[in-house]
Parts: structure tokens; C-alpha cells; sequence
């Protein structure tokens, strides 16, 4: 919260401070959908998938074993076609805009707001049982899956659009990390520091706005990192030429530095040591997460299913072989005590039926008729 005034001044912005912070947290967001392509090929873990995942679908995906599919250079498959997107996107015209943060509100607001045909032939309410919230090209905004939304805390029952409208942009939320299988927690702080310092630099990083041409690039960068993202001289569009991935990536991390270097005070920090161990990731793609899970999967004879429940028993062993303090105990104690005295208010306020409570939810925002 400390660097906005600042970084506002710097900048010689006099617009409001929540304004500008909007503003510049919408650019973060751009250059992030930019970068996007970086993050599943320096973290991506999901190379491989169980074939129940594909059951009887027709697929191009090849066969590891008898139990899993993959792409023999994939990085993740979860932030593939076949995994993380929109397919409501195609043939409804939803696509939200990055412009601004009214622009971007307005955008979900049409889509939660604009009947599907498709989703208006399913019915909302049949036979006296809900189907679905709504028959509209989205639901509720946080069915809309993006690399990276920005967000803001939602008072109770508040729209997630609502909260965005009223408050600005509060945090970016960023989606596109698979679970790191090599970690206990799924996430390591060699991640955190790099993704910390990516972040600041796409925020202090001029970001114009997003044409049509680029945001069809920005999809397909995407979509070629997590199927083949380690492939040999595999091209990605910038700027509307071909480039190597990684060369751009390795431009990326050269760019990154002076951001590194004021993270840690200077350099030699940890936020550094991060920044040159993606390099060796960009200069040997074997050192990625995906190419060393499928690595393991050969020399063990493993499938995708077998290799995941083996680490997580691992995990789960060691985690339960650990003891919370008297003070962590008392905290989990008054959370759940919490939790239940706030369950049992909500219930004994809860004077109207599901029609009503869904009426007025969707209600919100809208004029008073």
C-alpha cells in the first residue's frame, strides 16, 4: 500500500489514488497476458494426464501407458484445450476487455447479464429443480477462467463486478500455476520470488492496450507453451513476427534484472538466485518441472495417477507426522468456533426462499424499478 502514493507521484499521475492503482494494476494485468506463455513453461507440471481425465473423447494426445496421455514437450496440459478455458467463448462473443477496469466490469457484467440460446434451451428451473443459476453466457463472474484477474474483497454477498465498481482493484489474482508435484506445499519460494519479481515488472512495464491481432497472439502463445512449449525452436508471434520462445524468454529474464536487484537491495539476493535459475530452465528445457516429471515417470514405470498418489502419500505422512503448537491449535479452535456461531446467524436469518434470495443476488447493481 506504501508504494502507490509514491509511484503515483513519480509519475505525476492527480487522478485519485484508487483510480490510479486501478489503472496500473489493469496494465499489470496486460503485460501478465503477454508474458503468459512464460509461466507454464518455467512451472508447468502437468505434461501427462490420467486417461479417465479424456474417457471416451476423441483426442490427438498420445498414449504414455496404459493408464496416461501426453504431448512428449508438453508443460501443462491443464492450461490447455483441454484444461483451463473458456469454451463458452466460442460462438456466444464473450471475451472480456482489458482496457480499463470499466471496461473490463462492463464486459462480465454483459456476459452474467445476456441470455445463451444454447443455456436457455437446458431451462433455469425444471420440474421444480435448478439447473442452472441463470440461462446467461456466464453464471457468476468467477465462472469466466482467465491466466490472471484482478479482484477486489467482496463485502457479504457482494458481485465480485460490484466490489470492482465500488472499491477499484484491491489485488491481482494469478491462475495459471500448476501444483508443483515436487513440492510439499505445491509451490516453492524459488517460485514466489520469481513470480514476485515478474510481477513488479510487468506493473512498472509500459502496457498499451490489447488490439484483436494481439489478443489472438496472446492466445496462441499460450496454447503453443502448454502443449510444446519444449520444443526445440518452437516460434511464438510478437509484435506480429515469429520469434523463438527462448530467445524472448531469455530477453524476458535480461529485462527482469534491475527489478530483482531492487527487491533484494542490491545484487546477489534471493529474488536474483531465482532469476538465474529460470535461466538455466530457458537455456535446458530438461530442468523444467514437466520434463522432470515425465523423466521420472519413465525410469519409475509410473503412470501420471501413479507417480501424483505416490508423492502425495509422501506428503500427506509426513505432513500428519508433524505437531501443531498450543498456539496454532488455539487459533484453528477459535477459527471453527467462529465459523459455527456465524453459521448458526446466517441460518436464523434466512427468511426467504431460493427464488427470492437468487432474485435479489442478480438484482444487485441494477436501478430500482
Amino acid at each position: 500500500d506504501d508504494l502507490w502514493p509514491i509511484l503515483q507521484q513519480a509519475e505525476g499521475d492527480r487522478t485519485a489514488e484508487e483510480d490510479f492503482r486501478s489503472s496500473a494494476y489493469m496494465g499489470m494485468v496486460r503485460n501478465l497476458q503477454r508474458l503468459g506463455w512464460l509461466i507454464p513453461y518455467l512451472f508447468g507440471a502437468s505434461p501427462a494426464i490420467c486417461k479417465s481425465f479424456v474417457q471416451d473423447a476423441t483426442t490427438d494426445l498420445e498414449s504414455f501407458d496404459a493408464t496416461t496421455f501426453f504431448y512428449p514437450n508438453a508443460t501443462s496440459l491443464r492450461m490447455g484445450d483441454i484444461g483451463y478455458q473458456n469454451q463458452q467463448e466460442e460462438g456466444t462473443g464473450l471475451k472480456a476487455n482489458y482496457d480499463s477496469l470499466d471496461a473490463y466490469t462492463r464486459s462480465l457484467t454483459w456476459a452474467i447479464e445476456t441470455p445463451c440460446p444454447q443455456y436457455e434451451a437446458i431451462g433455469v428451473k425444471v420440474g421444480g429443480r435448478y439447473e442452472q443459476l441463470n440461462a446467461n453466457v456466464l453464471q457468476i463472474e468467477n465462472e469466466y477462467y482467465s491466466t490472471v484477474r484482478p479482484k477486489q474483497l467482496t463485502e457479504w454477498l457482494e458481485k465480485p463486478t460490484l466490489a470492482l465498481r465500488r472499491r477499484g482493484v484491491r489485488y491481482v489474482e494469478l491462475r495459471s500455476l500448476d501444483v508443483n508435484a515436487f513440492e510439499p506445499l505445491g509451490l516453492g519460494m524459488e517460485q514466489i520470488r520469481f513470480l514476485e519479481t515478474l510481477m513488479l515488472h510487468c506493473l512498472l512495464s509500459d502496457s498499451p492496450r490489447i488490439a484483436a491481432s494481439e489478443r489472438r497472439a496472446i492466445d496462441a502463445n499460450q496454447l503453443l507453451a502448454a502443449h510444446r512449449g519444449r520444443e526445440p525452436r518452437l516460434m511464438l508471434t510478437r509484435n506480429g513476427d515469429g520469434l523463438p520462445l527462448q530467445q524472448w524468454a531469455a530477453e524476458v529474464l535480461e529485462t527482469m534484472e534491475p527489478v530483482a536487484e531492487l527487491l533484494d537491495g542490491g545484487a546477489g539476493g534471493s529474488h536474483g538466485e531465482s532469476l538465474a535459475l529460470q535461466r538455466g530452465k530457458v537455456r535446458d528445457p530438461e530442468l523444467t518441472p514437466s520434463a522432470r516429471l515425465l523423466r521420472e515417470m519413465r525410469e519409475r514405470g509410473e503412470g501420471f495417477f501413479d507417480l501424483s498418489y505416490r508423492l502425495s502419500a509422501h506428503y500427506r505422512q509426513d505432513f500428519r507426522g508433524r505437531e501443531l503448537s498450543a498456539e496454532r491449535q488455539a487459533v484453528f479452535r477459535g477459527a471453527a468456533e467462529e465459523s459455527r456461531r456465524r453459521q448458526e446467524e446466517i441460518e436464523a436469518g434466512d427468511d426467504v426462499d431460493f427464488d427470492t434470495f437468487l432474485a435479489r443476488y442478480f438484482a444487485q447493481g441494477r436501478p430500482a424499478s
